[in-house]
């Protein structure tokens, strides 16, 4: 019977050895960065987010920098709350938050104000790298696939209620165009015969001429009437 304890001593010292190395293998996975709205709806804003990120660090967390879904843009987010002299700074794909270094072991939590959620989609992954004073970091950025187990590093993911489905995309058809012009209307002018103008000219002309001589011979006929009876 005495022979048995020191086996059973080494039996639970082996197993007391083997929880501890797996809880320090697993540590870091353990911790996460939280994020909520109750009471969010898609398409609806403005909307109050809230992370709450776990420090894992003997150092203090320093910032925490967040990639934002498709369809909140960077300049949609300010700050709303968050530890003392924090501040809000924009990035090409999302946002950061960060300041003086909290206490160590001290979680953050800190509020952003969104605009508006995207419109028809229900579940809002936010990739997030948490930033400790002494430069390390946790990239909690992982995103599980459907059907498959959570991973090491989960995203923070917002699941919010459906709201109004998202407007379709496509564009209702330009009037159809016709690129031919209207003929031009213009009066037609009256049809001229240069010809009978030039015949009436010389019509008119011609009897001006023709009572010219009669005038002529007339008087010349005159003169000579009176110049033969002067000779009587």
């Amino acid at each position: 019977m005495s022979s048995s304890r020191p086996a059973v001593r080494r039996l639970l010292t082996t197993a007391l050895l083997a929880a501890v190395v797996l809880g320090a293998g697993t540590g870091t996975a353990s911790a996460h960065v939280e994020v909520s709205a109750p009471g969010a709806t898609a398409g609806t804003g403005p909307v109050t987010v809230t992370f709450t990120a776990e420090s894992e660090s003997a150092a203090g967390i320093a910032a925490m920098r967040t990639q934002l879904p498709p369809g909140i843009a960077p300049p949609q987010v300010t700050l709303a709350s968050g530890p003392a002299g924090w501040v809000l700074t924009p990035t090409p794909d999302g946002f950061e938050v960060g300041g003086p270094p909290l206490p160590p072991g001290s979680d953050a939590e800190y509020a952003v104000t969104v605009a508006a959620l995207p419109a028809g989609v229900t579940e809002l992954a936010f990739p997030t790298v948490q930033r400790y004073a002494d430069g390390g970091e946790d990239a909690w950025i992982e995103q599980a696939a459907p059907g498959a187990p959570e991973p090491e590093q989960p995203a923070p993911v917002l699941t919010v209620a459906p709201g109004a489905p998202a407007p379709a995309s496509t564009a209702s058809p330009a009037p159809a165009t016709t690129s031919e012009a209207p003929a031009p209307t213009t009066e037609a002018a009256p049809a001229t015969t240069p010809g009978a103008e030039v015949t009436d000219d010389g019509v008119a002309g011609g009897w001006i001429a023709g009572l010219a001589v009669l005038a002529a011979v007339a008087l010349a006929g005159g003169l000579w009437f009176r110049r033969s009876r002067a000779g009587r």
